[in-house]
């Protein structure tokens, strides 16, 4: 999926937050990484294949990033 120089981070990989935004709607609570990730404002995602990961404490790492 991702076409960025470096590569973003793969689903699979524990740095998965840090790969650049596709699509965001803050207005909905999401946004979609070039990955795959769903990505909430709760820190909560839905991996590619459905998987889910708990929401941590905190805020969204890819918030921080913007």
């Amino acid at each position: 999926m991702c076409q960025h120089q470096p590569p973003c981070p793969s689903a699979d990989e524990p740095a998965r937050e840090a790969a650049k935004t596709r699509s965001a709607h803050p207005e909905q609570g999401w946004s979609l990484l070039c990955n795959g990730v769903v990505v909430f404002d709760d820190t909560g995602e839905l991996l590619p294949d459905g998987q889910l990961v708990a929401p941590r404490r905190g805020p969204a790492r890819h918030r921080q990033a913007a």
